[in-house]
């Protein structure tokens, strides 16, 4: 299998594929775009945590230390869909997305690090659209016709999320203290620990 050039179009990534490349290819780095608390939970051996938001701050930074094999994931792969995009924004066009994000690595077999239970934070949004949708009806019946806008709020916002591939409410729960990790990761616990890519060791030498 050869390595993707720049000109390869980013696909997905299915989890056997990547298992395989775990063992045929020296520079791949898996970079997991999930809050350092989901990634406490459970990820992939010998992956890197760097967050999205994190990763949004600094994507030329990390981009400079990428080689040519990149996979990112996240927990469904609609975090990771965003980190491609930011990367390619960049002119890094051979990241792949990993299908089914990590748990789809685990269920086909992959090897995962698993830690303390946590609900994932895309679980977590779920919960609190449902919830506040069912708060709003059932006030809007027994209290007053007006709750029921908060309803018709979260519907518009869940809309806005989907047509912009973004979510404030899941940015507002990770900075919730239970999505909070012992240690977070910075730019310089995340980023700059990442190994620097062979093509640039040779030079340096």
């Amino acid at each position: 299998m050869t390595s993707p050039s720049k000109s390869t179009a980013v696909t997905a990534l299915a989890p056997e594929t990547l298992r395989s490349w775990f063992t045929e290819h020296q520079d791949l780095v898996v970079i997991d775009v999930r809050s350092a608390a989901e990634f406490e939970s459970m990820h992939i051996r010998g992956s890197y945590n760097v967050p999205l938001p994190l990763l949004s701050e600094h994507t030329d930074e990390l981009a400079a230390r990428l080689g040519s094999r990149v996979v990112l994931v996240c927990q469904s792969g609609v975090r990771a869909e965003q980190a491609r995009q930011r990367m390619t924004a960049v002119g890094i066009d051979t990241a792949h997305v990993l299908t089914g994000g990590v748990p789809g690595f685990a269920a086909a077999g992959g090897d995962v690090v698993i830690g303390k239970d946590r609900w994932d934070l895309e679980r977590q949004v779920r919960l609190a659209a449902g919830s506040l949708v069912m708060v709003g009806l059932v006030g809007g019946k027994f209290l007053s016709p007006k709750v029921r806008m908060l309803a018709g709020a979260i519907g518009t916002g869940l809309t806005f999320s989907a047509a912009t591939n973004t979510c404030a409410m899941g940015k507002a729960l990770s900075a919730m203290p239970w999505n909070k990790a012992a240690k977070e990761p910075t730019r310089e616990s995340a980023i700059l620990q990442l190994p620097v890519p062979a093509a640039d060791e040779d030079a340096a030498a």
